[in-house]
């Protein structure tokens, strides 16, 4: 590599999809506009700078988790973008105002988790956060928000003072108590997909029964982390690779001298991806709740609403006015809705071919997913993966 070539280090956990995703976007920036050359140690959220000057380092991208970091940081005084620095409470400090920053967007999450809650006809709501995080009470904040518009008003977890009470072995049985009294049917919305994983671990100790008595939604769309939970997580889509890819390209502008006062980027939220976790209607109609339940099982499938109408054994008519007494669509746009969320999930998570998803999601041809995609999000199947994965 020649001598100029930049070097930067990405100090960003590897171990968890949020992380994963922003550094597949710096290292696709740096495919076309580079080379880079990086330093990263492979792990979890507590990391190391290297000797920035000896390594003949040119710029830092990285998540500022103790004071160490933030001291060796400031040190080397280099173009610096920390990730969610101004949502880290631990480490609040003047001197890092001078970090351009980008981070996700909390509240607009927990509004999209919100939404999807409400849609799935839950009277009851719930929020689990993480003790002193700024990310989390601004989770927190936009659920509350979003919930009384709705007229509702959600139950908040309170974390253990204690420190020693906030080991997971100590506090699985705290949770799982506070989980039991919550009133039922109940839509429980955790901050991140680490913390949704632990409530469907406390609903298992309390013997709550998910989705049937609660409904769990987590944020960040981990893939593997949300398909190892028992049951699926589901969870809302952080466009990570997207905000990682922008992020390397404003690095990319201070470390040439383009760029001197901070700038503050925002990873937004791109979707709910659902999984098993939230696949259950609170709706109190039994069989509209069980031609839910139909759809949802039997969407992937060639189904069309006479399907479900044979199903439940009742008139078209009759069984549309209740659907939209209960949830306030028909059989047909709630089949729809259902299939663009798997349609969704598949272009985010998957390479699969434009007709491999529509075949996957239970339409009939690519043709006609593109026609829905364009009616329903506003751009092509292939437009939309795109965009989501840079």
């Amino acid at each position: 590599m020649p001598p100029d070539t930049p070097r930067v280090a990405l100090l960003i956990e590897t171990s968890r999809g949020y992380g994963r995703g922003m550094l597949r976007g710096i290292v696709r920036y740096a495919r076309l506009h580079g080379p880079w050359r990086f330093y990263l140690t492979p792990g979890d959220f507590a990391q190391a700078l290297p000797q920035m000057h000896q390594w003949g380092g040119t710029g830092i991208i990285a998540r500022i988790e103790t004071a160490e970091v933030a001291r060796a940081i400031l040190a080397a005084k280099l173009p610096t973008i920390a990730l969610d620095v101004s949502q880290s409470i631990p480490i609040k400090a003047p001197s890092l105002a001078k970090f351009s920053e980008i981070a996700s967007d909390s509240r607009a999450a927990a509004a999209l988790a919100a939404e999807h809650l409400l849609d799935r006809g839950y009277k009851h709501y719930a929020y689990v956060g993480e003790p002193d995080r700024l990310w989390s009470q601004n989770r927190e904040e936009g659920f509350r928000d979003r919930l009384r518009q709705a007229g509702h008003e959600p139950v908040i977890y309170d974390p253990p003072k204690k420190v020693r009470d906030r080991n997971w072995e100590r506090e699985q049985s705290l949770l799982a108590a506070w989980i039991k009294d919550l009133p039922k049917p109940i839509g429980i919305m955790a901050c991140n997909d680490d913390r949704g994983r632990q409530v469907l671990d406390a609903c298992r100790a309390a013997g709550v029964a998910v989705p049937l008595e609660a409904g769990v939604i987590g944020v960040d769309n981990d893939a593997l982390l949300c398909e190892l939970a028992d049951p699926p997580l589901t969870s809302v889509a952080l466009n990570s690779e997207t905000g990682g890819y922008r992020a390397a390209a404003l690095l990319d502008r201070m470390m040439k001298g383009r760029i001197r006062k901070p700038q503050r980027l925002l990873v937004e939220p791109t979707t709910v991806i659902e999984r098993r976790s939230t696949q259950a209607s609170a709706v109190e109609d039994p069989d509209v709740a069980s031609a839910l339940e139909f759809i949802h099982h039997h969407a992937a499938e060639p189904i069309g609403v006479d399907d479900v109408v044979d199903r439940l054994q009742m008139s078209r008519r009759a069984l549309e006015l209740r659907f939209r007494s209960a949830i306030g669509r028909t059989p047909h746009d709630e089949l729809q809705r259902v299939r663009l969320s798997r349609a969704q999930r598949l272009l985010l998570e998957t390479d699969l071919s434009i007709p491999k998803v529509a075949q996957a999601a239970g339409y009939r041809s690519g043709s006609y997913l593109a026609q829905v995609f364009q009616k329903q999000v506003g751009r092509t199947p292939a437009q939309y993966r795109k965009d989501h994965r840079t």
